[in-house]
């Protein structure tokens, strides 16, 4: 039988929750399981109620369940706001001080197995005993975690797991929730969340430069890309502020450099000059937007998307660009090469567009292809090159030979202004007709390279629900639950969200009996914009904005709503 275990790791912050849940997903996959893991948080240091969610078994799993098999409460607060999830049949694990009085209650001694520093270790080895994982894989994470130096520390936590897994042998109740044995070992698994995949694609891609100030939830990108900064030749630099970081990386990818930043919706609207900047000057760059609730400061640590209008109108005057949205981890690093190469061949912005969720999901997913994947090689070969070098010459798709400035003896000359074909400023009103549909004329080149928007079911589907970016998850799975129960349901899942070529994907929504547009925000951005582009009004939609991800149990329970209005 398929197996569905919802874990539920909650607490303060601080309290190593984190930690427990990071080291037993990685033991899980070592151990061949399939998992999908996901956080919520507080944006503090220290408390606040925090959570770590692991859901395991058959998979794959693309998104957390709302019901909860086995709860590890770190304090008292976490059993009473999560009580009411716990399915029949469940586990609670909490320290004895607290834990409450119903069957499934696990009530651990913690300060007789050891100090409280080593707890949520003992913690961890206690769940590898009741999901039936052998001892070692969780030794090997603990051990990736401290490495060799720290000896003591590594023989501490080996002795505290000892003795939770032997309190656990003899005092945990009967229960449904060991693991079955993983097929057959296949090749490798890497275990990576959205934010880690996105740097390894800029890396594979050939990124050279990383400007940023930090902003969650798009800070961990960054990081990712310091930890592999000397192997890959990469130079990462943390400015004053997000105004200084967009014009860094347009320096650097006007010298030659490949360049991106990373960012969320407030540090993103300082940078809103700084992309005009980019576009005028006809310089590559990519922006990663990690989106957050707004307005202002919102919600810091939650997710949403409620950024997509505007990413797409962000900058004065009018250019061309193109914004991906990817949909799951192998989206957020064949999506980021790509994007990298889109914007140095189209010499224009280019935007990928997560959320907080998929930033901080993991996932276990096969090693990438990296021969699909060729490097930038930035510039034009100034060999051949007529003299006057023009920067700017008018051509018929808008893309001119881009020279890196010192690489030869042609003179590179760059404006903020409008200018001229040689880059000299310019106010002649026949030139600067010229230069904006210069500019505009790369649109070509961006619909010649638009992804499709994929289509999981068969056109003509009683039901089609309609989505972008990380919602792909969650509505794969209502949508595959209601055609277990006997309904023809479909998905149309946008991973580039502009630009749009209505010919992909208009007759698939004009051939369902029913379209419903699902997206984490209020008014139903995606939604109009698709009525804007084709002229189809998707009637129904369901939006989520109380700083949550989507889960298949609330998309079903907001079309029974549809449904019975």
């Amino acid at each position: 039988m398929p197996q569905d275990i919802q874990l539920l790791i909650g607490g303060e912050a601080g309290q190593g929750l984190v930690t427990i849940g990071q080291l037993l997903g990685k033991a899980l996959v070592r151990s061949g399981q399939e998992i999908f893991t996901s956080q919520s948080y507080h944006s503090r240091i220290r408390g606040g109620h925090n959570t770590f969610a692991i859901r395991m078994g058959t998979g794959p799993f693309f998104a957390s369940r709302e019901s909860i098999d086995i709860l590890v409460a770190l304090n008292a607060e976490t059993v009473e706001l999560h009580r009411g999830q716990l399915t029949e049949g469940a586990l609670l694990i909490a320290d004895a001080d607290f834990a409450p009085e119903r069957p499934g209650t696990i009530a651990v001694p913690f300060a007789e197995l050891g100090p409280e520093k080593l707890w949520n270790t003992a913690a961890l080895a206690l769940l590898g005993q009741i999901l039936g994982l052998a001892p070692e894989p969780l030794h090997q994470a603990v051990e990736a975690m401290f490495g060799q130096k720290h000896p003591e520390v590594l023989a501490e936590n080996r002795e505290i797991m000892e003795k939770s897994r032997e309190w656990a042998e003899s005092h945990a109740p009967a229960h449904d929730f060991t693991l079955q044995s993983p097929p057959a070992a296949g090749a490798a698994r890497l275990l990576l969340s959205g934010n880690e995949a996105i740097a390894l694609g800029a890396l594979a891609g050939g990124l050279k430069f990383c400007a940023f100030y930090p902003m969650t939830p798009a800070t961990s990108i960054v990081v990712e890309l310091i930890a592999h900064a000397d192997s890959m030749g990469c130079v990462i630099e943390q400015a004053e502020d997000e105004i200084a970081a967009i014009n860094m990386a347009v320096g650097a990818a006007f010298a030659g450099a490949p360049a991106m930043v990373a960012t969320s919706g407030g540090g993103f609207a300082l940078m809103a000059e700084g992309v005009s900047l980019a576009a005028m000057t006809e310089t590559p760059v990519l922006i990663v937007v990690g989106q957050r609730p707004g307005p202002a400061t919102g919600m810091p640590t939650r997710t949403e998307q409620a950024d997509l209008e505007f990413v797409l109108h962000a900058g004065h005057g009018e250019f061309s660009r193109a914004i991906y949205t990817p949909g799951s981890i192998e989206d957020c690093f064949e999506l980021t090469a790509k994007a990298l190469s889109l914007a140095e061949h189209s010499q224009s912005p280019v935007f990928l567009l997560t959320d907080q969720f998929l930033a901080d999901a993991t996932r276990p997913v096969a090693p990438f292809d990296l021969a699909a994947i060729s490097p930038i090689r930035a510039g034009t070969d100034p060999r051949n090159l007529p003299t006057p070098y023009q920067r700017y010459r008018l051509t018929p798709d808008g893309l001119s030979p881009r020279l890196l400035p010192g690489q030869s003896e042609h003179l590179v000359v760059a404006d903020s202004d409008e200018h001229d074909e040689d880059g000299h400023l310019s106010e002649d009103h026949g030139l600067r007709i010229a230069m904006v549909e210069k500019r505009l004329a790369k649109l070509k080149l961006l619909k010649d390279q638009v992804i499709a928007p994929t289509l999981e079911g068969e056109k003509g589907a009683e039901l089609l629900l309609v989505c972008w970016g990380s919602s792909l998850g969650p509505v794969r799975e209502a949508a595959a639950i209601l055609n277990t129960q006997g309904r023809r349901v479909a998905v149309l899942h946008f991973s580039q969200v502009w630009p749009l070529i209505p010919d992909q994907f208009r007759e698939t929504l004009e051939a369902a009996d029913q379209v419903v547009c699902v997206e984490g925000n209020a008014t139903g951005q995606f939604a109009r914009l698709i009525r804007r582009e084709t002229g189809f009004a998707i009637p129904e939609r369901i939006g989520r904005y109380d700083g949550l991800p989507f889960t298949a149990r609330y998309i079903l329970d907001h079309l029974e709503n549809l449904e019975a209005a």
